[in-house]
């Protein structure tokens, strides 16, 4: 089951996101503390979490580990976006409530991404 996640545990992971490069807590402890005061036992906590939860793999170097990210950002938001259709009880009332509420620039894009990939089982 795909969780949410935290507040401190979504910076992190948009900061693994966008570095796209294995770092250690210490690397991250360090960007983190430009914009707040943590503890380098706080933010290894929340990367073990993450860890835990699929969104992160770690290699031990040294004492320490080096974390990766297990997927794209956007992947995450699709797995999250299909869990949330899968736990809606209606798939199609959901679907249509989803749709009515895009905005335009939300329109061409999913217009364009069914052009790229066509759902399954029509045809192309």
């Amino acid at each position: 089951m795909m969780r949410g996640l935290g507040e401190l545990e979504s910076t992190i992971m948009d900061r693994m996101w966008a570095t796209k490069e294995p770092a250690s807590v210490r690397d991250v402890l360090e960007h983190l503390r430009q914009e707040r005061t943590l503890a380098y036992t706080t933010v290894m906590t929340v990367m073990d979490k993450l860890h835990t939860k699929g969104l992160l793999k770690r290699k031990p170097v040294g004492r320490a580990y080096v974390y990766e990210v297990v997927s794209s950002k956007e992947a995450y938001t699709a797995d999250v976006m299909r869990e949330s259709l899968a736990n809606s009880g209606n798939r199609a009332a959901t679907l249509v409530h989803f749709l009515e509420r895009l905005s335009p620039e939300e329109a061409t894009a999913l217009e364009a991404a069914l052009q790229v990939y066509p759902p399954k089982g029509l045809p192309s």
